[in-house]
């Protein structure tokens, strides 16, 4: 419970107000009383901070009536808790417009009947606040001792959650866009499923700060309190409480917050190291599949750690994700860089419920990703869920603070974890291709390349460039001394079917300019290039000279 903070309400109950009384403001006797001033002069703002409660003669009340509205309007703009005025000293009533103005905004008005010492006054409140605050910190100390025993004991954050609600009494919640929400107590899905979407549309429009506590409105009657978990400078989650107004926002909570927020962030680095632990098991696995060094399927199942299946098989696909730096920056921000994309990796699989192993290696991050195949539709599933993964993966390496270009690719699907070198091969082949081919940037799988598997499964490079340049050669040695573009008009050209029209357009030129282009063209490959198998020879040509 908040113990360092009361309100008006518990003030108004201390035995050195009993002879006072709430004029107006009643709904906002839960302000909080964070300290206690005198004050008499009419200028207050700068002397006054938020939820301090201000006791005076009513020596204002004396100015005319735009000075004592400008008086209250300061106190009720700089959120004061409220005001207290001792009648008969200095004035015998309140003004029937500051009454009012009072209610309009919520603010506690009390008065004093009789004379009283404001120095009795001050010396009860500031007593009671230093006294709850001495309490709050050995509680604080306590819950402190608390959380560390149980992030030595378990890595699971509900306990900590639970731990924190009973501290604070409020419902608390864990998110992660990465994993599954946690809710202290539990929730309906009816109950939590729209907190989780508002959740992840402020994120996804960066309204939910990725560095500090953010206060977010759900509606008229819910306020969410978040503090992001960071690690590694990474914002890994988030850990919140639900909140009906923001006088529940008091010091107390956000101090139980961000004890709270930092028991998980060392949860989440203490799971990152076990699981960096057991990456050194999975990059000799995944070394020895890549070298042919495992040739039993069950046992290679087991050390992936896959249970048997009682119906289908599991589908394999081995991938390779090249991360790219496209400006000059500093050796040690790269490797962090390559760090955070690991553990981003390592997320999203989990996301997306993929059995998987993971490595990296220099500037690549290689990937056994595996998914039970019990539909016929599993095949496709698989694939669009690498494909949302590598499009997730893009998304973050094109945030502002990073410079990064990644490249992702995968071989086919295979049934059998032992083919797994051929997978590597095939997803390396597709990076090789996407680095090279803009039409085939977006790309990500091997057997989506068409052509391109026969060009790239040809042993002799050299082979490629003598085809090339037979039939090629001329075309590019032209464009070299004239700058015709003529490889990129024959290239549009034969993809638009012959159709002059639509080259021309694809091109940007001018009609006449594309008939003198293909006049170049007949001259240098011959009046039947359009013929099929000459025009096959070419196509295959374009296609080998994308790849040099």
């Amino acid at each position: 419970m908040d113990t360092m903070t009361f309100g008006i309400k518990q003030l108004l109950e201390r035995p050195i107000f009993r002879a006072a009384r709430l004029v107006a403001g009643r709904e906002g006797i839960h302000h909080p009383v964070g300290w206690v001033h005198v004050l008499e002069i009419t200028n207050v703002a700068p002397y006054v901070s938020p939820n301090d409660l201000i006791l005076t003669t009513g020596l204002w009340l004396k100015q005319n009536e735009q000075e004592r509205f400008a008086y209250m309007k300061q106190l009720i703009d700089q959120q004061a808790a409220g005001l207290c005025i001792e009648m008969g000293t200095t004035v015998d009533n309140i003004p029937k417009e500051i009454v009012e103005l009072a209610d309009l905004h919520h603010f506690p008005l009390i008065v004093f009947e009789q004379p009283v010492r404001f120095v009795e006054i001050t010396q009860d409140i500031h007593a009671l606040i230093i006294n709850r605050q001495h309490q709050f910190l050995k509680e604080l100390e306590v819950y402190s001792r608390k959380l560390q025993r149980l992030t030595l004991e378990s890595t699971g954050i509900a306990q900590i959650l639970k731990a924190f609600h009973e501290q604070s009494a409020r419902q608390v919640l864990y998110f992660s866009s990465l994993d599954h929400s946690i809710f202290f107590p539990a929730l309906t899905t009816k109950a939590s499923g729209p907190i989780s979407s508002f959740l992840q549309r402020q994120m996804d429009t960066k309204a939910l700060s990725a560095k500090d506590v953010s206060i977010l409105s759900m509606n008229a009657q819910q306020l969410l309190v978040v503090e992001p978990v960071i690690c590694f400078g990474q914002t890994f989650s988030y850990v919140g409480v639900l909140l009906h107004n923001r006088a529940e926002i008091t010091e107390s909570l956000t101090l139980l917050l961000d004890y709270t927020t930092k028991a998980v962030a060392a949860i989440t680095l203490r799971t990152e190291f076990l699981e960096e632990k057991m990456s050194r098991d999975h990059n000799e696995f995944i070394l020895d599949l890549m070298n042919n060094r495992i040739e039993n399927e069950d046992q290679a199942q087991s050390r992936m750690g896959l249970r048997q299946l009682n119906k289908g098989e599991y589908l394999f696909a081995g991938g390779i994700i090249e991360i790219q730096h496209t400006a000059d920056i500093e050796p040690i921000t790269i490797e962090a860089d390559k760090q955070d994309m690991l553990i981003l990796v390592r997320q999203l699989l989990k996301k997306h419920g993929l059995y998987n192993l993971v490595m990296i290696q220099n500037n690549r991050i290689y990937m056994l990703c595996a998914k039970d195949a019990l539909h016929k539709e599993s095949h496709d599933n698989f694939q669009t869920t690498l494909m949302r993964l590598a499009e997730e993966l893009r998304a973050s390496a094109h945030e502002p603070t990073k410079s990064l270009k990644l490249h992702a690719g995968f071989g086919k699907l295979r049934t059998q974890i032992v083919e797994s070198s051929r997978s590597f091969e095939e997803a390396q082949q597709v990076i090789d291709v996407a680095r090279n081919v803009a039409t085939q940037e977006g790309c990500i799988f091997y057997d989506r390349l068409g052509v391109y598997q026969l060009l790239k499964a040809v042993p002799k490079l050299s082979f490629l460039a003598s085809y090339v340049e037979d039939h090629l050669g001329a075309l590019i040695a032209y464009d070299k001394e004239h700058h015709l573009q003529l490889i990129e008009t024959l290239d549009v050209y034969l993809a638009c079917m012959g159709s002059k029209q639509e080259t021309a357009a694809k091109l940007h030129i001018h009609r006449q300019t594309l008939y003198n282009r293909l006049e170049k063209l007949s001259s240098l490959l011959g009046e039947d290039f359009l013929e099929a198998d000459k025009r096959r020879c070419l196509e295959m040509a374009l296609v080998a000279y994308k790849l040099k």
